[in-house]
């Protein structure tokens, strides 16, 4: 796989589970509008557009902190795929579709951040 389709199918990813949380959000319950369900959405659209905005930068160092940025909102987005089915907000087949979904994410982003810092490594 070539480097830009490696990065359109994560973008790709990254778009498919920013949908899957704005869908089984809309089921939670309405006192979490203002907690869980807004924070849930928050994380994980900050996943995508870190990524978009350090992939829009030209020094691989600015791009490296985007990815990194991003990487920490997947893991807060999956704290919250736990922790909505501990308040069964979701269910198991749920839970595990998130969890697929974010692993997925998870390991390619993984990749591109080690890329980066390879890159930034030999540039000094």
């Amino acid at each position: 796989m070539q480097s830009g389709d490696f990065k359109n199918q994560l973008k790709i990813k990254m778009d498919n589970y920013v949908h899957f949380v704005y869908k089984i959000t809309k089921e939670f319950p309405k006192e979490e509008l203002y907690g869980t369900t807004s924070q849930f959405r928050r994380a994980t659209l900050s996943i995508i557009l870190n990524y978009i905005e350090g992939y829009a930068r030209k020094r691989p160092a600015v791009q490296l902190n985007f990815f990194e940025i991003s990487y920490g909102s997947l893991k807060e987005s999956k704290y919250l795929l736990y922790f909505s089915l501990g308040e069964n907000f979701i269910d198991k087949t749920q839970h595990d579709i998130g969890m697929k979904m974010s692993d997925e994410i998870g390991a390619m982003l993984w990749t591109e951040i080690r890329n980066l810092e390879k890159r930034c490594k030999s540039n000094n």
